[in-house]
């Protein structure tokens, strides 16, 4: 028995199926983080983990994972889709200069970021949201408008690059958004692989 506590889904080609990249910390909300990582591992989607210093990270209510990468390391031109959690961990990410220039860099590559709670905080923080709808954890409402935006009180804003949602309860209806747009770009890959 392997003492890795990430569970990998069995995939018949991995070319071709859609990258995520989970940009977390210390003290995220354990289930923003889980029921999507679960869900996008089930669908056979290529997940990635990545905080500031990486390996372990544990979140508000104890869960965690044994190893995460750097987010240094990441590129956005590796991935298909940036996803924030919420908790506590968009409170020190967007005072993090890395997280902010891979936020800015997913935006200025055209490439899809969702963020749920506390996570519009660091779309806040990168200033990429201006004229947007951004849904997010009320106390995050100042945040959004500040950094241009407008606050959205909704389980499921998508706008442009941009697919949001308030709160755990929101999470059926968000991951579901997520992972019909990744098995579209998933579906893309393929066709484009097969041609």
């Amino acid at each position: 028995m392997s003492d890795k506590d990430i569970y990998q889904a069995p995939r018949r080609d991995t070319q071709h199926f859609a990258k995520v990249l989970i940009l977390t910390a210390d003290k995220t909300e354990d289930l923003e983080l889980f029921y999507p990582y679960y869900r996008f591992l089930e669908e056979g989607f290529d997940v990635q983990v990545a905080t500031p210093n990486g390996g372990a990270f544990e979140g508000k209510k104890g869960l965690g994972l044994k190893e995460s990468a750097k987010i240094p390391e990441m590129k956005a031109d590796d991935f298909d889709l940036l996803f924030i959690p919420g908790g506590k961990a968009p409170e020190a990410l967007k005072k993090n200069s890395d997280a902010i220039s891979l936020v800015q860099d997913f935006s200025k590559n055209g490439k899809p970021v969702a963020a749920i709670c506390h996570g519009g905080q660091l779309l806040a923080a990168a200033d990429v949201i201006r004229n947007r709808r951004i849904a997010a954890w009320p106390d995050c409402q100042k945040e959004i408008e500040d950094a241009g935006a407008e606050f959205v009180d909704q389980q499921c804003v998508q706008d442009g690059l941009f697919i949001t949602a308030r709160m755990p309860a929101d999470l059926p209806a968000f991951t579901h958004a997520l992972v019909a747009m990744l098995t579209r770009k998933s579906a893309h890959n393929h066709a484009k692989q097969a041609a």
